[in-house]
């Protein structure tokens, strides 16, 4: 408790402070010696008139609004799915399920009922008890200007005893609501074969030498067994979505046709044995079943245990990353800020996720300017497109950072790959329409920049396949490979060359519907403005 009361105080004293000003000079983006200009990509006739009609209505709250909602936003890339679902839905699976809530903690458990508990069920009837369990697992009416770190983090706990029981029932309200945003791809982040996780790595014990850590895992087949049973699970979670969702019917509902992969999460306050085995599972399973991608580290990234276990952490990464090259990387990094953790903390994590984590995206990504030569940092991640994963609310939530402060204009000016994200649009009771909508309002963002940014969405995605796009079109612009060269929807059908990458490349496929719905929107902009 006592790392969590500083953060209170900490970010109490540096709210006064304006974060730019008390940067050294080197360190503001705006300084053109240091910070290059991210290129502009002149607009088609069509882009003009959408950019005009946004600059247009910028100042009428209800046309924004519709604007930002109908706006193709690519995919979602840091989304946990327990954390997706609307608090309204939970509540009402605890119900169905009979669960009990215990009053004084307002947390889910198993039936029947004891003392100080009630049944979920009455949340049905009690509205003060159905308002009361919304603000005890989301941040709705969170008071403004205090801390929700805490918060934030204790809410998965006081639910999760409804979210581990349908995994699929989940996926489809999510997916349902992914697609209601215009938005063609998800990324949703899951704990695969957890408990049996655990035991495992209670049984194998910890070894500091990874390659007998790592073969005492697959001796016997006791890791083949553990990804045997993470498939098990996502079957029974796929057969659970596609009933919820009614898919193969003739009235499937919406979510049916997005495309949906997994990433597996890693505890990362959890002892180093069972990390290990965690990070070791998701990233066989991803070498091994289409429909996981990644590995990533969940949980605070200030806890005592993930600070002293950090660079530890890294090098099991690098490890395993050489065992299996094919599975991708994704981490949590940088979602610190000064009050949070100690100075010291806050200037290698970042760096250490990237050269030593082998990291192909970084969530959030805050201390930038607090990392051990910062610019150095931007311009290896530029270089190497490593994306930076973007939730604008849930760092105004934990961190209290945002606007100015946050790093966004940084990563920008350097050529960082940028994509936004919701993270936890449940609990934090948003969706992307709203973080697009902030980006643009805040950092000034027209819509060529927004149409790059849900690009890019795509782009930096673990889909399997070529990209639509050449090279590096952070850097570049988003410019048709040879194949599909001034073919996109809007200009003329694809030939023969492009409609087999379309075909072939599950990556090229949904890039090419993302196109087809920009030239949808713009169409129906140059009408209706």
């Amino acid at each position: 408790m006592g790392r969590r009361r500083a953060f209170r105080t900490g970010l109490a004293a540096l709210s006064v402070l304006s974060f730019l000003s008390a940067l050294p000079a080197a360190a503001q983006p705006a300084n053109p010696r240091t910070a290059p200009t991210p290129p502009a990509h002149p607009l088609t006739a069509a882009e003009a008139r959408t950019a005009a009609y946004l600059e247009s209505i910028r100042q009428d709250p209800a046309r924004l609004r519709r604007f930002f909602r109908h706006l193709p936003k690519g995919g979602d890339l840091h989304n946990h799915l327990s954390g997706a679902v609307p608090t309204e839905y939970l509540i009402t699976l605890a119900a169905e399920d009979g669960l009990c809530i215990d009053e004084k903690t307002m947390t889910a458990i198993a039936p029947p009922c004891g003392p100080g508990q009630r049944p979920a069920a009455d949340a049905r009837s009690d509205r003060a008890f159905h308002d009361a369990l919304v603000r005890a697992w989301s941040m709705q009416d969170f008071p403004p200007g205090q801390s929700g770190h805490d918060h934030f983090f204790d809410t998965f706990g006081k639910f999760g005893e409804v979210t581990w029981r349908h995994r699929g029932k989940l996926l489809s309200r999510v997916a349902d609501d992914i697609v209601a945003q215009n938005q063609f791809y998800l990324e949703t982040l899951v704990t695969p074969a957890s408990e049996e996780a655990k035991k495992l790595a209670d049984q194998v014990g910890w070894d500091d030498d990874f390659g007998r850590l790592h073969r005492a895992l697959v001796a016997g087949g006791k890791l083949d067994r553990l990804v045997a049973t993470a498939r098990k699970e996502a079957d029974d979670a796929d057969a659970e979505f596609r009933t919820a969702s009614h898919c193969g019917t003739s009235r499937p509902a919406p979510g049916c046709r997005l495309t949906v992969r997994w990433n597996a999460q890693v505890s990362r306050g959890s002892s180093p044995e069972r990390v290990f085995t965690q990070m070791a599972l998701g990233m066989r399973l991803a070498e091994r079943d289409p429909r996981f991608t990644a590995v990533n580290l969940v949980q605070p990234e200030d806890w005592d245990s993930s600070l002293r276990n950090y660079t530890l952490q890294m090098h099991m990464l690098a490890y395993l990353h050489r065992t299996y090259p094919r599975a991708h990387i994704t981490l949590h990094a940088g979602e610190l800020w000064p009050g949070l953790a100690k100075p010291e903390d806050l200037t290698f994590h970042i760096n250490q996720a990237v050269r030593t984590g082998h990291a192909e995206r970084i969530g959030h990504g805050v201390d930038l300017v607090h990392e051990d030569n910062w610019q150095q940092l931007v311009r290896t991640m530029a270089a190497r497109q490593v994306a930076v994963e973007v939730p604008f609310t849930s760092n105004a939530q934990i961190l209290g950072v945002k606007g100015a402060e946050h790093p966004f204009t940084i990563y920008r000016a350097y050529g960082v790959p940028i994509v936004l994200a919701t993270d936890d649009p449940g609990i934090s009771r948003i969706d992307i329409t709203h973080e697009y909508q902030y980006a643009s309002t805040t950092y000034h963002l027209g819509y060529g920049e927004l149409k790059d940014l849900a690009r890019a969405s795509l782009e930096y995605a673990f889909l399997s396949g070529r990209s639509l796009w050449r090279d590096n079109p952070t850097r570049d612009g988003y410019h048709p490979v040879a194949a599909c060269r001034s073919q996109l929807p809007g200009n003329r059908p694809p030939g023969g060359a492009c409609r087999h990458l379309i075909a072939t490349s599950p990556k090229a496929a949904v890039q090419w519907r993302q196109e087809a719905a920009f030239a949808s929107f713009e169409r129906h902009i140059a009408t209706h403005s």
